[in-house]
């Protein structure tokens, strides 16, 4: 488990060609970001990776700071012809990524094996 900052805790597992970061904030008051993107970022790199799945269930709410973070980090590895992933969104969450109308360039899935196998589930979330 890594300490990102005050209000942020990271949990760092290496698969197969993947990196898989639990994400969870410590505080439900928390409505910053801080450098998040650039510290997924360094983990990618340390790992020799490009393939980066971040499990949310532990994300209290996102917000413009973080969805921000979650943007310039998919670009950032899209641009090196890596592929970033999203999973485990609550219902909450998941409305909040569809009014700023980014579910398709972040593609949320329900949980690990769909992420990673690439399944976007017909199911109503």
């Amino acid at each position: 488990m890594l300490d990102l900052a005050p209000r942020w805790e990271l949990d760092l597992e290496r698969g197969p060609d993947w990196l898989f970061i639990k994400v969870r904030n410590l505080a439900d008051h928390s409505m910053d970001a801080p450098l998040l993107a650039e510290q997924l970022w360094s983990h990618l790199q340390q790992h020799s990776v490009h393939r980066l799945l971040l499990e949310l269930e532990g994300l209290t709410l996102l917000n413009s700071g973080l969805i921000g973070q979650l943007v310039m980090l998919h670009r950032r590895i899209d641009a090196c012809g890596g592929m970033m992933r999203i999973c485990g969104l609550s219902a909450y969450n998941m409305d909040v990524l569809h009014r700023c109308r980014l579910a398709e360039r972040l593609h949320p899935y329900q949980d690990r094996q769909e992420a990673v196998l690439g399944f976007l589930s017909r199911k109503p979330r």
